[in-house]
């Protein structure tokens, strides 16, 4: 059962953000305008000590003096002011009823022990009144589904199927605007800071249960309990992917990790074996987080071990034989069903899986192919491959993909790998916006979808223990 105070901070009927400013450029105006701008339906209620008047485009807002000034119920406070105000201000939200506090706020127990004995009052405060704090020291929380963006990063984020946390602010900001340039599509970002009271292994019990997340993405620098982390990991393991980023590999940078968030790193192979042991994929730079998680959130789980790929060019070709072999992915090779191929091939092509359907490859040809793929029951999963010649626009290749998909009901995993120039970006594009997997480079294409086989391969052998 997930905590009700939790379920608050991604679903509030009602907002306080108690340190709003009217003056574009600080952090309170920032987050009202994103909660205005974002589309945010619920009442927004701004808390000034100045009771200034709040304008955010063409809404103007009323601001109280205190949190216990609004006359209504408030489900979520989004806390903006000095440190030194936080424990006064967080009396004053339990006092009033509020379930769940986003603290923006920092200046706590990244600053050493006198900040993180401040940073436990709080929390002793918040369990007083039976609140949840997330944060210290974040930049706030973001739910697509209900068109809420309580931070001061990017409005436009782009709704989609995972979910992504982050231990650290600004990577975290910075985050949200790469996948807003990527098209990764997200239902949710949590900037958990300090982790005083609200940690992974809650966001992940949420995220298990949300309908609107399929996959969940973390970057984390270390954890507070280890053993309870690892035990909520891998019970939600079963249900969804979950990618991790773990920095702070090296001893200079565990040193590092603690006096950015307060964080005991730890040992790093000792991460790495829990990792494995919880069926958490491991990724050791964004791109590669990024490109598993694109898989993981938007494709079907395979039926099946083969493997076909198919590709205008001998080169890409060779590279994702490459990598699929080095992620131990089978590649078909039954030459009687291959064989199928080559009727979308000039005689000098080649059915043997990777399938060269050759530089002259047109639309017909790729359209059967990847027809013949798709409904092939043998065949489970998929790689369009694509070098970009004068023989097919990569933006048709990526629209009759999007349309032979969609008319298979999108029942097998298929990645889509377009290596080219401006037309080739935009292919990309139009593919991801679509929920298709598409990569500048074949071997990216082919890794993620290692990553789907992984995950699933480990949910197997858990279901026969």
């Amino acid at each position: 059962m997930v905590d009700p105070n939790i379920q608050a901070l991604f679903r509030p009927k009602s907002i306080a953000v108690i340190g709003a400013s009217e003056k574009p450029g600080k952090i309170g105006y920032a987050v009202m305008k994103n909660l205005v701008e974002y589309g945010y339906e619920g009442k927004i209620y701004p808390v000034n000590v100045k009771g200034v008047e709040i304008k955010v485009g063409n809404r103007v807002f009323k601001s109280y003096k205190s949190i216990l000034d609004v006359p209504d119920k408030v489900d979520m406070a989004v806390i903006v002011v000095p440190a030194k105000f936080v424990p006064q201000v967080v009396e004053e939200c339990g006092q009033k009823g509020v379930k769940v506090l986003p603290i923006i706020s920092s200046g706590f127990g990244e600053l050493g022990p006198e900040g993180k004995r401040v940073e436990e009052q709080l929390v002793e405060t918040a369990r007083k009144y039976s609140m949840r704090i997330l944060g210290p020291n974040i930049f706030g929380v973001v739910y697509t589904p209900d068109k809420l963006n309580a931070t001061f990063g990017p409005t436009d984020v782009m709704p989609g199927n995972l979910a992504l946390i982050s231990q650290s602010g600004a990577l975290g900001i910075a985050l949200m605007g790469w996948t807003i340039l990527e098209k990764v599509g997200l239902s949710a970002v949590v900037s958990i800071g300090n982790k005083s009271d609200i940690d992974d292994a809650d966001l992940l019990e949420f995220f298990k249960e949300d309908g609107n997340t399929k996959a969940i993405l973390i970057y984390m620098e270390g954890v507070k309990d280890g053993r309870r982390f690892l035990e909520t990991a891998k019970n939600v393991s079963k249900a969804k992917p979950i990618v991790i980023i773990k920095a702070g590999r090296s001893e200079r940078g565990a040193k590092a990790a603690a006096s950015h968030t307060g964080s005991l790193a730890g040992s790093d192979r000792i991460y790495d074996a829990a990792f494995k042991q919880s069926g958490i994929i491991r990724a050791y730079t964004i791109g590669e987080a990024f490109d598993y998680a694109r898989a993981l959130s938007n494709l079907p789980e395979p039926e099946g071990e083969n493997l076909v790929i198919l590709t205008n060019g001998g080169g890409i070709g060779v590279m994702a034989t490459d990598a699929a072999e080095e992620s131990g992915l089978h590649l078909y090779d039954d030459l009687n069903e291959l064989k199928v191929f080559s009727n979308y091939m000039p005689p000098f092509g080649s059915y043997k899986n990777p399938v060269d359907l050759t530089g002259m490859a047109g639309a017909e040809g790729y359209e059967g192919a990847v027809r013949e793929a798709l409904r092939n029951p043998n065949m489970h999963s998929i790689a369009v491959l694509y070098c970009q010649t004068a023989v097919l626009d990569p933006r048709d290749l990526a629209d009759i993909v999007i349309r032979e998909y969609k008319e298979s009901g999108r029942k097998k995993p298929l990645v889509v790998a377009i290596v080219g120039g401006i037309e080739a970006k935009e292919a990309i594009d139009r593919l991801n916006e679509e929920g298709i997997p598409a990569y500048p480079e074949p071997d990216r294409a082919i890794k993620a979808l290692a990553a789907l086989y992984k995950w699933g391969n480990w949910k197997a052998k858990q279901e026969k223990e």
